[in-house]
């Protein structure tokens, strides 16, 4: 176990929920193994996404603070922090992008956020972000690159092997890969599997390169959607995850489906790439296996929601 997920713990404790874990008796029948889904979705802000974000303000200077927070989000991790920020009196600035979901650029600015959206992609958000930074001089909270937010998402995994002290495999849900290196610190040498999106395979493609590559996120999964795998993240990957595997936007869409219509989990795409994995045979089970399948969140715009589930 990681001292560093440990802290986090400490840090964020008594301001998020303990999220549940669910058994899934359909999915356990399709996989030949006993399979439950760890149900983040019911987090504050409808994401992991707050724990490490609240980690990483509780290391803030005073002075840091005055200043006020950065940072770059699809709409997850925007929509924690604006969160995170307000309660703590903390002026937040979010650089988000142009196509980016109109609900959560909504709920961003309901929590109190400025958002930025002149850039036209996450690629250049990424650059618009270092311009804004060194031009307001706030601090950037990593949404997945940065010691702190790796391990406030470590703070998942440590409830799973907590409560689930048999599992023996975690699956879990990669962008640019904060909640997987977290759990892999947590998981105290279980088997952890990462699952993307074939059209946005930051990690996967890292993995393969040995290094952090730039890629096209083009998923419908867009709480994927990272450019690149972070640096930090991808040292753990090497270290502590056994592999990263690719769905299909239609299994994408599949698991979605049946996560909502068998375990009434109102999930968001990016969630359901795990539950996807394991419905396609993508991840080996024997019979002994417990698995515990990460459901990251539910931030998912409704005439999104609606067209998946109709099957359109």
């Amino acid at each position: 176990m990681s001292d560093t997920v440990l802290a986090a713990r400490e840090a964020i404790r008594g301001r998020l929920l303990r999220t549940p874990v669910f058994s899934s008796a359909t999915l356990s029948v399709l996989t030949g193994a006993r399979v439950l889904l760890k149900a983040e979705l019911f987090q504050k802000t409808g994401s992991f996404k707050p724990r490490g974000v609240l980690n990483n303000l509780a290391a803030l200077s005073p002075e840091q603070r005055a200043r006020g927070v950065i940072s770059i989000s699809a709409g997850n991790h925007a929509q924690a922090l604006a969160w995170g920020a307000k309660n703590e009196g903390i002026d937040a600035l979010l650089v988000m992008w142009q196509g980016a979901s109109e609900a959560k650029i909504d709920a961003t600015r309901g929590y109190g956020a400025t958002v930025d959206l002149e850039a036209t992609n996450p690629t250049e958000a990424f650059g618009r972000l270092d311009a804004l930074q060194q031009e307001t001089g706030r601090t950037l909270v990593h949404p997945f690159d940065h010691p702190l937010t790796i391990a406030g998402q470590g703070t998942v995994g440590l409830e799973i092997v907590e409560d689930v002290p048999e599992t023996t495999i975690l699956v879990v849900p990669v962008g640019g890969g904060g909640l997987i290196s977290g759990i892999a610190l947590a998981a105290q040498g279980r088997r952890v599997i990462g699952v993307e999106p074939e059209l946005s395979p930051a990690l996967h493609e890292a993995l393969e390169a040995g290094k952090p590559v730039p890629v096209k996120p083009a998923s419908i999964a867009d709480g994927l959607s990272a450019p690149f795998a972070g640096t930090h993240c991808l040292e753990i990957a090497k270290e502590h995850v056994e592999t990263v595997v690719l769905v299909s936007e239609d299994e994408i869409e599949t698991a979605m489906q049946f996560l909502y219509t068998r375990a009434k989990l109102a999930c968001e795409p990016a969630a359901a790439v795990a539950t996807a994995a394991l419905l396609a045979g993508k991840i080996p089970l024997a019979d002994n296996e417990t698995v515990v399948a990460v459901v990251s969140g539910g931030n998912v715009a409704t005439e999104t929601a609606v067209a998946i589930l109709a099957g359109r």
